[in-house]
């Protein structure tokens, strides 16, 4: 009963140890920020890959279907355009898009990383399932993004083999044995993408920011 007891008390301690993102945007917010894309209904695998040892630093999935998230588990992106709820981000313009994009693939001292975006054409109704899965997910634990991006894709259609484990590169692995995936590769200063979006803080973390 003791053990029950102390068991209890820790598991709060716990979960914000593991840096569970409890944010939740208005739907004020979310409704003025919704963004619906003209292109192709889409699942996009997005996965930061460290320089020089290629280990895999992230996951996360851009969705484009009757509008288009990224949904980011246990990532540390925040801007004022793009409000979040458990780990989904809406208002994913290109340019938003770009700015995320931006803020991962970044060479400093200590932080080198390059970004890759895998995308597989799907029906709306496929892509729209896939953001249901993601809304309904809750907010992922840290070092859980790999986990809880195979959480959702076993939701939708086609997806459902995705790996499980905690590899960023296992799941790109498996993704890119999908039909019909087209590979993009970004790297610092891209020209494709967006600089200057992105504040260095003093206490060494990066934000994006609303020019």
């Amino acid at each position: 009963m003791l053990r029950r007891i102390l068991i209890a008390l820790a598991l709060p301690l716990f979960l914000a140890a593991c840096g569970a993102d409890n944010k939740w945007a208005s739907d004020e917010a979310v409704r003025a920020a919704r963004y619906t894309s003209n292109e192709q209904p889409s699942i996009s695998l997005m996965t930061v890959i460290g320089i020089p040892r290629g280990e895999g630093g992230h996951s996360a999935l851009l969705i484009n279907g009757s509008q288009q998230i990224i949904f980011d588990p246990a990532g540390s992106f925040e801007h004022p355009r793009a409000p979040e709820r458990h780990d989904v981000l809406y208002g994913i313009t290109p340019q938003m898009r770009n700015v995320y994009i931006d803020y991962h693939a970044r060479d400093l001292p200590g932080e080198r990383y390059y970004v890759t975006v895998d995308t597989v054409p799907v029906t709306r109704a496929v892509a729209d399932a896939a953001i249901r899965a993601a809304e309904a997910n809750g907010p992922a634990n840290k070092a859980f993004c790999a986990n809880a991006t195979t959480a959702v894709l076993r939701q939708v259609p086609g997806f459902q083999g995705a790996p499980g484990g905690f590899s960023p590169i296992r799941m790109r692995s498996w993704f890119l044995t999908l039909p019909g995936v087209q590979s993009t590769e970004y790297r610092d200063n891209d020209p494709r993408l967006v600089h200057g979006d992105l504040l260095r803080m003093k206490d060494g973390t990066i934000h994006a920011y609303d020019r």
